[in-house]
């Protein structure tokens, strides 16, 4: 087998001693490296061109792929605040920490040393302990919905309080990031918010109550999803449901116009049937 799929089919990148062990001479390293199958990360790593840039930056900076930085590399909801989260061993040597945020926190999994990215349950409850509570409640849910893990696996763990407070509230229905914001921003109102609820014939993102639908759109409701969006709002409206429609920009840059105008239909009694 060619050194470089090798190195693919172990994630794209591994500390050469891990090499040498399976085998691997030093020949073979250099070849390797000359013939540009690999490249050296730094001193005892290895990568193909194919591993994720993120990877390589935390193996470069003396930590591992952790927090938002890896849970946006799975596709889970993070805000991108510039930095790269890397994990670190609190008895590490010299870790490059410009431009990233490192977390010293032993974790909660054992993490193999050979390892570039954080298993996922320590990259939720670094998460938790990095974010606010309602973006770590909507990453959780991701992971959830996307079954990388289950709660009760996260349940069975020493979680610190902010991992138990997130687990607590998270739950497997909301179908995106935004929406388990919402539901989290609405949970002081004390009234019954069903994630996902079947109704006419199609899903809905909120249902408050009995009558009240809050309906979300994110970058996707465009053209015929739009169309569609909007004959489902006339249906829902002449079954005697009220219908609010929020935008990813309306939730994320204008929240209190949007709980306005919700707190407005429960002071109406418009989510009682």
């Amino acid at each position: 087998m060619d050194l470089g799929d090798q190195v693919l089919r172990s994630g794209g990148i591994v500390p050469t001693r891990r090499l040498r062990a399976a085998g691997v001479s030093d020949h073979q390293i250099r070849q390797a490296l000359q013939q540009r199958t690999i490249h050296r990360v730094r001193k005892g790593w290895v990568a193909v061109a194919e591993v994720d840039r993120e990877i390589v930056q935390a193996i470069r900076a003396h930590g591992v792929l952790t927090c938002i930085s890896e849970a946006a590399r799975r596709g889970l909801w993070s805000m991108d605040d510039g930095q790269l989260h890397i994990a670190v061993h609190s008895h590490g040597g010299r870790i490059a920490t410009a431009g990233c945020v490192a977390h010293w926190a032993t974790p909660w999994v054992p993490r193999d040393p050979d390892a570039a990215v954080d298993p996922i349950e320590n990259v939720l409850v670094m998460v938790a302990q990095c974010q606010s509570r309602e973006n770590a409640v909507a990453t959780w849910e991701g992971a959830f919905r996307r079954k990388l893990v289950t709660p009760d696996v996260m349940r069975r763990l020493a979680l610190p309080p902010r991992g138990r407070e997130v687990l607590k509230v998270a739950s497997l229905w909301s179908d995106s990031g935004l929406e388990s914001i919402v539901t989290d921003r609405l949970r002081w109102l004390k009234l019954r918010v069903v994630p996902q609820a079947w109704i006419a014939d199609h899903w809905v993102d909120l249902l408050i109550g009995d009558r009240l639908v809050v309906q979300i759109d994110g970058t996707h409701h465009v053209d015929g999803q739009r169309e569609e969006d909007i004959a489902h709002d006339a249906r829902l409206a002449l079954l005697g449901y009220t219908v609010i429609r929020v935008s990813y920009l309306q939730v994320m840059n204008d929240w209190p116009t949007v709980q306005h105008r919700i707190m407005l239909a429960v002071a109406q009694g418009l989510h009682v049937a």
